[in-house]
C-alpha cells in the first residue's frame, strides 16, 4: 500500500500565499498530483507532476499562480500557491497515479489538508 501524507493547509486572507507538501513512502506510479474539493462540489485536478521531473498540467483556474514542484531527495512534491482568492478554498489532496488526458488517474490518495482563504 502506498502512503502519502499531505501537509501545509491553514487559513489566510486573500492575495496571501500557502505552500502544500506530499510526501510519499513507497510508491508504484511516477507521477503526483494535487487535487482540491469543496464542500458540495466534485473532486477537481489542480495540478500534476512527473517524481523525476516535468509538469504534467495545471488547471487554468490556476495558472500563473500555482506551481508544482518535486523533490526526489525528501520524496515529497510541493504545491505552492500565490495571489490566493476563496475559490481556491477547499479540501487539497494528493494522489499517485499515470496521465489519462487531459488530466491524470489516481491510484492512491492521501488524507488531505485543508485550505481556507477568507476575503
Amino acid at each position: 500500500q502506498v502512503e502519502l501524507v499531505e501537509s501545509g493547509g491553514g487559513s489566510v486572507q486573500a492575495g496571501g500565499s500557502l505552500t502544500l507538501s506530499c510526501t510519499w513512502y513507497t510508491f508504484d506510479r511516477n507521477y503526483i498530483g494535487w487535487f482540491r474539493q469543496a464542500p458540495g462540489q466534485e473532486r477537481e485536478a489542480v495540478a500534476a507532476a512527473y517524481i523525476c521531473g516535468g509538469r504534467l498540467f495545471y488547471a487554468d483556474s490556476v495558472k500563473g499562480r500555482l506551481t508544482i514542484s518535486e523533490d526526489n531527495a525528501k520524496n515529497t512534491v510541493y504545491l505552492q500557491m500565490t495571489s490566493l482568492k476563496p475559490e481556491d478554498s477547499g479540501m487539497y489532496y494528493c494522489g499517485q497515479g499515470w496521465p489519462k488526458p487531459p488530466k491524470m488517474a489516481v491510484k492512491y490518495w492521501g488524507q488531505g489538508t485543508q485550505v481556507t482563504v477568507s476575503s
